[in-house]
């Protein structure tokens, strides 16, 4: 039956089947960055922040096997591809976490509040995924591009295993390993978290999501017809790849992404409906849409500088231990925080 099906569409399904995870891991699990990151500053409890961690211990664990077993080729990922960057990392986060602190959600989070019927949400969706493209390939391109040639260092190596086995003469399938479960281990070094296993379930499930992405690409593009990119779950550009798929199907065809993204919606309906929180919202203060609105041009923009959002750099780009991964996820962090601050202390957008 599969081969009755086109490279693209298989690619939407495996997205597909990861994006319905994804969304229940949402409504059920409360997987939720700026969550985690609120409940750390402000509630004292690093419960989310440590089934994020988990998330990226058990997705690099699954990737290096992956690799280890030759059904994954890293170097071939867009991480590893694209331009390297340090100050567009440290820019394009810090622009993403204040942008996210403003609208009240990251992408991945707008497409599940939208999902539990969240009308506010479907405006940071489409605000993000439009200004995620006028970055990436529309007015504002050739200004990014002319910036990244600017700042862009030049180096094959992209992440710490491959550092490490250049000092060492180790391959990076044991260093990634060890790594990963460094991470996974420093994730459950807590007996509050232990105490939580519906927090380590969707913990440990959305890192097995980011391996189904990898693999699953990786097949496609081993097995395929067509030129497929290598790829897990993000959510930015494929926010603006769904859009112009629903406008014309025929320019912006089936991607991974796009499956991703009406994954993660139809993920977070069955969700909301079986915690029985699904509603129809609305923003009846013009203000508040206006920082929701301002908050999503910020983080398209940022996330196309920083090359991914709390997902595509927090989890997918984490899970390959990749040297930019770090310094995006810290930059987000950063800027939330500064966000979110300035949101308590009563900061005015009009």
């Amino acid at each position: 039956m599969l081969y009755d099906l086109s490279d693209g569409a298989i690619l939407a399904l495996i997205g597909l089947g990861g994006g319905v995870i994804f969304g229940l891991a949402a409504r059920l699990g409360r997987f939720c960055t700026l969550g985690a990151i609120e409940d750390f500053l402000y509630q004292g409890s690093d419960t989310r922040l440590r089934m994020w961690g988990l998330a990226i211990g058990i997705a690099g664990i699954g990737a290096f096997t992956l690799v280890g077993l030759g059904a994954m080729d890293p170097t071939q990922t867009i991480y590893h591809l694209s331009p390297f960057s340090p100050a567009f990392a440290i820019i394009g986060g810090l622009m993403f976490g204040y942008g996210m602190s403003l609208a009240g959600n990251c992408g991945f989070g707008a497409l599940a509040r939208f999902g539990g019927g969240d009308l506010r949400s479907f405006v940071i969706v489409v605000v993000m995924g439009i200004s995620g493209y006028v970055m990436l390939s529309g007015p504002l391109a050739h200004l990014r591009l002319a910036g990244l040639a600017l700042t862009e260092i030049s180096t094959q190596t992209r992440s710490y295993p491959q550092i490490l086995s250049e000092l060492t003469g180790i391959s990076i399938v044991p260093l990634g390993l060890l790594i990963s479960a460094a991470i996974t281990g420093f994730a459950l070094w807590s007996h509050e978290f232990l105490r939580n296993p519906k927090a380590i379930l969707w913990g440990a499930l959305v890192g097995c999501v980011i391996v189904s992405g990898w693999g699953g690409t990786q097949w496609v593009a081993n097995t395929g017809f067509s030129a497929s990119p290598i790829n897990s779950h993000t959510f930015t550009s494929p926010l603006g790849e769904t859009l112009l798929y629903l406008m014309t199907s025929s320019g912006g065809g089936l991607t991974f992404g796009v499956g991703s993204v009406f994954g993660v919606l139809v993920g977070a309906f069955i969700g909301s409906l079986f915690k029985g929180h699904f509603r129809w919202e609305a923003c009846e203060d013009p203000r508040e849409l206006k920082r929701q609105v301002l908050g999503a041009v910020l983080m398209g923009f940022g996330a196309i500088l920083a090359m991914g959002c709390t997902i595509g750099q927090g989890i997918s780009a984490f899970s390959l231990l990749t040297i930019n991964a770090p310094i995006v996820f810290v930059s987000i962090f950063t800027g939330a925080a500064l966000g979110l601050r300035q949101l308590i202390a009563g900061l005015s957008f009009g």
